[in-house]
């Protein structure tokens, strides 16, 4: 197959480097890429937002399945695009990518559905929100609608942050993705990432991770991106796994399919574990990253048929197989992110530090010139490793980072700590 994937982050990385294994590739192009991917696939560069020239690139060489990485052309309807020029694209429509486009559209979901979320509000003015949080108290979250690259969300401890939020958000520090607020209850619990695929009709579950948002160790600091992951978290049990397929997922498929917008692709559902079960607190209709990057090394499968399949309505027959031994990501960060940060720094020993056993390095934000490996974005690289336990995982994770100079980076120093910690406990009599 001639396969063309569109993206140029660590999630990217990763699934240029499980597609190239794949016995049914031919040809694997990924736009923009970066560094990293260019030893995956032929990089090329196509403005994936300039749809029209996306899909002659796929007329051109013959391109079969098109991957759609990010949130951003998802949203903006490129799936669609494709079809109506009959290109096969894994990856939800404009409409049902929704559920990670507009918050409140996901909350209205859950309502109708009878999905176990947290209670909330919609507002579109700064007034109405204020009143509704005095009403509540804190703590309560606070979220831009729209898509904000994953920064649009305050977690308020006190009524003070949470008016500071709703006024940063109404004053326009997200254009029109804070055009409309949602306001939600804190849930308290232990936070996870659940995946499933989804043909538009059936769900099969992927796996669960668990991700690292605040910038620093022990979780302080400013949320980003994601700064770490590692799966499986030891915190889905069977029975949990059971739970969150019944109650949030399979009810998503099944209510997006009620509503005339059936959702194809990956659903990768955050879910809180509260005192009272799994609830969901958002919705995203991609690959996380870095979560993708730690399944992607735990995915025994060829990844192609499970997209085909995804595309094709076929998953009600398939299985997928998955590499029992966990897997965790350090992601190594331009210093400052995710605030301001330089770009153009230098990356030494890459090499060497993937010469650890276990290990596998995905870039994020690189580009190549001059026959070095520079800096080009906030989230750089994302060095990741495999092991018998989590604990074992994160030790060759930490003795690659080791390994790389790169004086302008840095990392957290305690990814999976939850699990090791959970791993060091002795056993219940």
């Amino acid at each position: 197959m001639h396969i063309l994937l569109l993206g140029s982050g660590g999630r990217e990385h990763a699934l240029a480097w499980k597609i190239a294994a794949s016995p049914l590739l031919t040809k694997l192009w990924c736009a923009p890429g970066n560094a990293g991917i260019a030893r995956e696939a032929e990089c090329v560069a196509l403005d994936i937002a300039d749809h029209a020239a996306v899909i002659d690139f796929c007329r051109e060489n013959a391109v079969e399945l098109v991957v759609v990485g990010p949130e951003t052309p998802l949203a903006a309807g490129i799936v669609d695009d494709l079809a109506s020029a009959g290109i096969k694209a894994f990856g939800p429509s404009q409409q049902a990518a929704r559920l990670e486009g507009s918050k409140g559209f996901t909350k209205a979901l859950c309502t109708e559905f009878g999905i176990p979320t947290g209670a909330y509000g919609r507002f579109t003015n700064a007034a109405d929100a204020r009143a509704y949080v005095r009403k509540q108290g804190a703590p309560i979250v606070v979220k831009a609608d729209g898509l904000a690259a994953g920064k649009g969300v305050v977690v308020a401890m006190t009524l003070a942050e949470a008016e500071a939020a709703i006024a940063m958000m109404f004053d326009g520090a997200f254009g029109q993705a804070g055009a409309e607020v949602v306001i939600e209850e804190y849930l308290a619990g232990r936070e996870i990432s659940f995946f499933a695929l989804s043909d538009g009709e059936t769900a099969i579950a992927l796996a669960s991770a668990q991700d690292h948002k605040r910038v620093f160790d022990h979780d302080q600091g400013p949320n980003t991106g994601g700064m770490g992951a590692y799966s499986p978290t030891p915190f889905v049990t069977p029975d949990i796994h059971a739970e969150i397929m019944a109650k949030i997922i399979l009810p998503t498929v099944a209510g997006m399919k009620a509503r005339g917008t059936p959702f194809r692709g990956v659903l990768y559902a955050g879910v809180m574990l509260t005192e009272h079960g799994p609830k969901l607190f958002e919705y995203n209709v991609r690959f996380g990253d870095p979560e993708c990057q730690v399944l992607m090394l735990r995915m025994m499968s060829d990844i192609v048929p499970a997209m085909l399949a995804s595309c094709d309505g076929q998953l009600k027959n398939f299985d997928l197989r998955w590499f029992v031994e966990p897997a965790l990501t350090v992601v190594m960060a331009a210093k400052g992110y995710p605030g301001d940060y330089a770009r153009g720094s230098r990356i030494e020993g890459l090499d060497e530090a993937g010469k650890v056993e276990g290990v596998e390095i995905f870039h994020a934000g690189t580009v190549a010139k001059d026959g070095n490996i520079l800096a080009n974005g906030g989230r750089v690289l994302n060095v990741c490793a495999s092991g018998k336990t989590v604990a074992e995982a994160q030790a060759r994770a930490y003795a690659a980072v080791d390994r790389i100079r790169w004086p302008e980076g840095f990392c957290r120093r305690d990814i999976g700590w939850q699990a090791v910690e959970r791993e060091r406990e002795p056993p219940t009599s």
